[in-house]
Order: C-alpha cells, then structure tokens, then sequence
C-alpha cells in the first residue's frame, strides 16, 4: 500500500479477528529493501516538510483531528475487529489520537520555540537554544492499543519536522493502515509517513538502524534487544515496556469509588494495558469489606463481542495471549491460591475470552506475583502498616504505574512519593497521570519511558524529559509524576460528547511532548 511492489514477491501475513477467530485480511511481509526504501522516500520528504511553517504542519494535523472524529465509528468497528476489545477500551484510543493531534496542532510551537540561555560571560556572550527536526523517526508499536500506539507517537514527530516510518504490529496493521490514510485525507504529503508490515525480527533491524530516532513500545526481552541495536548504531530511542502495578488501598479509603477505580484499572481492554493494576494491596481494616465489593463488582462484568458500548470487558488478543493467562493462573493453583471468581476461559463467548479474575493467598514462589500476566487478572494482598504498603508495592522490578486510595490527600502524596514508578495516581487508577499535561513525564503511558523497563534499584523513577540532547534523562525533581482524581466520572467526557473535544476540551487528557528535536 504505501510502498512499491518492484519484482520481489512477497508472502503475505494472514490478519486474525480475535473474534470470532477467523482472518481478517492479509498485508505483504515487506523485506529490509523495502525498509531501506521507505526510510530514503521517508528522509527525501523530510527537509522539504520540515521547511513548511509550523502552521502550515499544523493545519495538516487540525484536519486530521476533524476526520478522526468524522470517521470515529469506521475506526472503532476495525479496532475492535482486529483487537478484540470492548468498544468502551476502543474509544480511549480514538479519543487519545484526537486530543493528541488538537493540543500538539496548537501548543505543539510552544515547546519547539527557542530559548535565550544563560551565557559564559553575562553581558559578553548570548546562547540560544534552538530546536531542529531529527530526520527519520521509526515506530514500532505494539497489538495492544493499535491506533493510539502508532498514531500518538506519529504526531509530535511530524509536527516537529520529522518523516516517520511506521511498523504497525503484525497483529494489528489495519488500524494503522487506516489511521495513515486518514492522515493523507488531511493534507500530508505521502511520502513523509511510511508503513512497512512484516515481522519484528526480520525489519526490525534495519529499522532501528537507519532510523534517526526510534520510538519502541513492547516486552521487556524485545525491549533490550531493541536497546542493544539501538546503541550499536548510537541511534536515540524511547521506550515504554512492562509493568507489574501496584494499587494500594487505605482503611479511610472511599470504597465505593476504589471498587469503580480497581475495576478499570484490573480490567480495561481485559488487562491488555501497559499501566495495568495486577497487585492489589488493601488494608487489614477494610479488607474483607473491599473484597466483598470488588469481587461483586467483578461478577457483575458483561463480557461480550457486540461492536457498541454493551459489553464491559472484550476477548483476549490471540490464543497467545489467552495461554499466558491460563498459564499464570493455573500456576497459582497448584502452588495453593485461591480463586475468589474467574479463572477460566469463556470459549462460549468467543475463543480467547477469559473471565475477569481475582486471585488470595498469592505467594512469591508464583508466577502470577512477580511476571506480568497482561491480561484480566489481579492478586489480593493484605498490609497492616503505611510501612509495609510502601515496601510491598516497590517489591517488583517493573514499576510503571500506581494507585493510591486514601482520604488523607497528605498521606496520600507522601506514600506516591515513595512508590518507585514512573507514574503514581491518587484516588485514580491511571487516568490523572496518563491524561496530565504540565507534570513531566505528562500524558499517556508511552511517555514514561524507561531504559530498561524496571525501575531503577531502589532509586526514583526514570521518564522522558523535553531535553534537546538526550531522550532519556533524570526528571528535573527526581521524582515520579504524581496526580490526584477523584473519579473517572469527573474525567472522562461522555461517548455522545466526543465532538465537543475539538474546542471545548482540547487541553484535556493530552500527553506530554515527545523528544523528536535535537538542539
């Protein structure tokens, strides 16, 4: 679609719909030529678009902003066709790419405008730091969330002057194919954005390598390997990997809304969720009374494979995915936990559905405590002391997100302070750090990058700073970000309200910026 077919026959990757598991369509494996002649078509294109005024970029991305939400239903129909999720979880991704596009499109010149420094010689001498285009930005992005992982990424790229190759996940190419000719619709010339369809391990590489800058999101063990080619090329990356997130509950906590909070944060897009809570630690004083309430609330989950906003929780990606968590939670019964609901496949609601679940008696020697399952899956603990909270949710090496759940808004801000991850929400499961704008690292979870996917042993949280020379950097506190909520009813806009975004909210849930310049 997006590069020339030449002589060379390709094979073709067969798409499957999750459900109701059969193929959706097929995409060529493109080969390391074809990689190689995207990023030359891709650098070609960049100086003359990197010449435009930044309005004129910009208009490109407010048209784009306009057609996302023309075409929001086409977008969402295929996402949940080639994701398998909850229509509701497909939302989030068509919201994100909208209000990505709207807050870069108008504040996007703010953050690329140079800045007067402090020189060596007051009076003597002047320096200015200036913001130019890095060339080639390379993408490769994940199954998960496969409009907002390939789109979001793409935006402040291309506003900041930039081409980009983009290699959409062989499990989900359709949304992004998609999503790209949308952008075309909106004005941008064809060659400034690639899309190359293939296996990571075959164009990969040579991705990696001929890129400028290169923008991963994946495992952990795809994530070093991504690394260590990165560094043999000295090309600047940013990644976002794996966590294992910690919430914590406090006895003053308000229940009613920690169950509503716990249920989002365990179980949108059925786990399938970088920052998604898989640790959950309540305290000995409402203990019993949360489990009683949350448990509920779980049983109480529709999973459904209806494309409108009927079903709570959707299917699993592949039968992969579906392994893994039937693996996991197997595991955990054998070695003696205890399944409070769930822990099982649904074949009768769609092959790779499995029932929202909530595991007791977790021990370390488990699988399911310490790897990340990434699917609907949660362990109960029990903490007796603000102590031992804190020491039990710094007790992973995959510190990504958090949750905090108090009444005491100081005691709330003084344990964030002291849980070791990227980012950490109070009263709120993700949204007030996935959607902030000032705070660094600011915005969505593909912001918080971390070298390695861990954080640093016992030490604060690395993230992804504004900074001319270096995409990964110490934050200028050396903390986390920390947000506070009160729940996602004050947040998140209704469905019918989508179009209100394109004026009334386009300060809301945007994320950070990106580090696509170099100075």
């Amino acid at each position: 679609m997006h590069l020339p077919s030449g002589t060379t026959e390709r094979e073709a990757i067969d798409v499957e719909a999750p459900y109701p598991g059969e193929t959706l369509g097929s995409v060529p494996t493109h080969t390391e030529t074809d990689v190689e002649k995207a990023t030359e078509r891709a650098a070609d294109a960049q100086e003359s678009w990197a010449d435009r005024s930044f309005e004129g970029r910009a208009a490109v991305v407010k048209r784009y902003h306009d057609l996302v939400l023309d075409h929001q239903d086409e977008l969402l129909d295929l996402v949940q066709r080639e994701s398998g999720k909850s229509r509701r979880a497909a939302y989030e991704e068509a919201l994100d790419v909208a209000i990505t596009s709207r807050y870069y499109a108008y504040h996007g010149e703010d953050h690329l405008e140079s800045r007067r420094r402090r020189g060596a010689l007051p009076l003597l001498t002047k320096a200015v730091e200036h913001h130019h285009p890095v060339g080639v930005v390379g993408i490769i992005a994940p199954w998960n969330y496969p409009l907002t992982l390939a789109v979001s990424d793409a935006i402040p790229a291309l506003l900041a002057g930039n081409s980009v190759v983009l290699k959409p996940a062989e499990e989900t190419p359709f949304t992004a194919l998609l999503a790209v000719k949308l952008l075309r619709e909106a004005g941008l010339p064809e060659d400034v954005l690639q899309v190359v369809t293939g296996y990571g391990s075959t164009i990969g590489p040579p991705l990696i390598e001929q890129s400028n800058f290169l923008m991963f999101t994946g495992s952990i063990e795809t994530g070093k390997t991504v690394a260590r080619q990165a560094g043999a090329n000295l090309t600047k990356c940013s990644m976002e990997l794996g966590g294992k997130n910690p919430l914590v509950v406090f006895d003053d906590a308000d229940l009613a809304k920690t169950t509503e909070g716990a249920i989002r944060g365990c179980f949108t897009n059925a786990g399938q969720l970088c920052i998604s809570l898989e640790r959950c630690y309540v305290q000995s004083g409402v203990r019993d009374e949360f489990e009683r309430r949350f448990v509920a609330a779980v049983e109480d989950l529709d999973l459904g494979t209806s494309l409108d906003y009927e079903p709570d929780v959707g299917s699993l990606a592949s039968a992969d995915q579906l392994a893994k968590v039937k693996s996991h939670v197997a595991d955990a019964r054998e070695k003696g936990a205890t399944v409070l609901t769930g822990g099982e496949a649904r074949p009768d609601v769609g092959p790779y559905f499995y029932e929202p679940t909530v595991l007791a008696d977790v021990t370390p020697e488990m699988t399911v405590a310490s790897e990340e399952t990434f699917g609907p899956v949660v362990a109960l603990y029990e903490f007796h002391s603000t102590g031992e909270a804190i020491e039990r949710a710094n007790d992973s090496d995959r510190g990504l997100n958090a949750s905090v759940w108090t009444a005491d808004s100081e005691r709330g801000h003084a344990v964030a302070e002291r849980i070791e991850c990227g980012t950490v929400n109070i009263n709120e499961a993700y949204v007030a750090a996935w959607g902030s704008v000032a705070s660094r690292p600011g915005g969505h979870p593909e912001v918080h990058r971390v070298p390695d996917g861990r954080r640093t042993a016992r030490g604060p949280a690395r993230r992804a700073a504004w900074c001319p020379r270096a995409s990964l950097r110490e934050g200028d506190d050396g903390r986390a970000a920390r947000n506070e909520a009160d729940s996602w009813a004050s947040v998140r806009p209704q469905v019918t309200a989508l179009r209100q975004f394109r004026c009334e909210q386009r300060d809301a849930f945007v994320p950070g910026p990106r580090n696509f310049c170099r100075a």
